[in-house]
């Protein structure tokens, strides 16, 4: 090794390195690749001296931002946030790795304000998608994730994906680096070092730049009469535009769906909510949804046994089953369940939902993505972030004039959830329906949210 002078930074490193918080040889990760090197920074919190050091690194790269929270990514980097908040005296929030199962079901745990900005702390970064997932449930809390501090980039895209994103990612090694400075002292052999860095630029993911699937190419994918017609409709009339009607008389809706019709692909219906419900109605609604070209789309957010929601399906006053093209389905029953609606309507499940505090976390999103791909009658999902492309994305909570309501609903543009979750289909309610002009805004939600699509490819 030469003479040199040796930075506190690298001084740190070293010492962390005899805790044995990196390891070499050959290693089988948690995704199932075979890795030449093995990080585990668990060992800093063995060492009280150590955790203090790095908590001053870390907060030496955030001088520069304001935040007014500190929070640590479960479960590695818990104490590691714990140590920046006692060190520089700002307030932690501690992030549970699945939500409680009783008392609060809270996933955040602290004293916070909605608006407060939080900065996340992580040890290991790889591709990001964990991060991601965090920085999106802290966000449903009414938080701002502007800054992610990290202790160790392995370079394998991550970084770059958070940066397209829109966050700043302050990281004090890079795997690279590291491996640098092991060598320098005599700590690794340099046949090590290229077959490390072989692996590196190998396992590097770049950020998805693909372009999102066109109308055209999704309806070669699919296979249900009745996600066929809904495509089809798009493109006949350039328009992704479900419009939600939220009102309680049939005259209130049959006039809006008189009005809108010629801008949507479906109208959106609650008719739990009518107070004057009839099959004239029925009728009526289905004559000018045929001459108007649009489907008919009712969110009934079916979420009982098998057996109670074909009854609710087929059976009682509103008998669901003989007029509506699309039906909303929790999957808390079960993958069974979904077959009490049969194969002739198609099943929109609800993987997420737009309101703050939701509980759908990313565990049971996952988990009703994994359902509703195997369902022959699931056309797509209710969801606030990308699905895989053989399933149509419904985005509720779209909104050009506010962000928000006094109940828990975050609102968010066209252009902002075609641009970031490659949505579908937008579904547009008090935006359009408490107008003064119901028309005209359908008209302009249409033109919105077309060209969001069209940038979009």
């Amino acid at each position: 090794m030469k003479s040199e002078k040796i930075t506190q930074k690298e001084e740190f490193l070293l010492k962390s390195y005899e805790l044995g918080i990196i390891k070499f040889g050959n290693f089988t990760l948690k995704s199932g690749i075979q890795s030449p090197f093995y990080v585990d920074l668990r060992p800093l919190v063995s060492s009280p001296a150590l955790l203090k050091e790095l908590s001053g690194h870390l907060i030496g790269l955030l001088e520069d931002s304001h935040y007014q929270l500190i929070c640590g990514v479960p479960y590695a980097a818990l104490p590691m946030a714990a140590a920046i908040s006692l060190e520089a005296e700002i307030p932690l929030i501690l992030k549970r790795k699945e939500g409680k199962k009783y008392g609060t079901k809270k996933m955040l745990e602290g004293i916070f304000s909605e608006g407060q900005t939080c900065v996340l702390v992580e040890d290991v970064i790889t591709s990001g998608k964990s991060l991601i997932e965090t920085i999106e449930e802290v966000e449903k809390e009414g938080l701002k994730v502007n800054d992610i501090v990290v202790v160790l980039d392995r370079e394998q895209g991550g970084v770059q994906l958070l940066k397209e994103k829109g966050y700043t990612v302050h990281t004090l090694f890079r795997i690279g680096e590291v491996i640098d400075i092991l060598y320098k002292h005599d700590l690794l052999k340099q046949d090590e070092v290229v077959r490390i860095q072989a692996f590196i630029k190998e396992k590097f993911i770049s950020p998805d730049r693909s372009p999102r699937k066109t109308y055209e190419e999704k309806l070669k994918l699919q296979n249900h009469p009745i996600v066929k017609k809904l495509i089809e409709t798009a493109l006949s009339k350039e328009s992704n535009l479900i419009a939600s009607l939220d009102v309680c008389t049939t005259q209130e809706i049959l006039d809006l769906a008189e009005k809108v019709g010629d801008y949507v692909v479906a109208v959106k219906l609650h008719t739990d909510i009518i107070s004057d419900f009839s099959e004239e109605y029925i009728t009526q609604l289905k004559e000018i949804a045929q001459r108007k070209n649009f489907l008919l789309f009712e969110d009934r957010k079916f979420g009982d046994i098998g057996n109670t929601q074909q009854l609710q399906f087929e059976k009682g006053v509103y008998k669901i089953s003989d007029w509506a093209d699309l039906i909303t389905a929790h999957v808390i029953a079960g993958e069974e369940s979904l077959k009490a609606f049969g194969e002739k309507v198609g099943v929109v499940t609800i993987a997420e939902m737009s309101s703050k505090g939701v509980l759908t976390d990313n565990n049971y999103k996952s988990k009703v993505v994994e359902i509703s791909h195997r369902a022959a009658n699931v056309v797509g999902c209710v969801a606030q972030s990308k699905l895989s492309s053989s399933l149509l994305l419904f985005t509720p909570g779209i909104n050009l004039r506010t962000t928000g309501d006094s109940k828990g609903q975050q609102f968010k543009t066209p252009g902002k959830v075609f641009e970031e979750c490659h949505t579908d289909f937008i579904i547009v309610g008090r935006g359009i329906y408490t107008a003064v002009h119901p028309e005209k805004e359908a008209e302009i939600y249409r033109k919105e949210g077309w060209n969001a699509y069209l940038k979009s490819l």
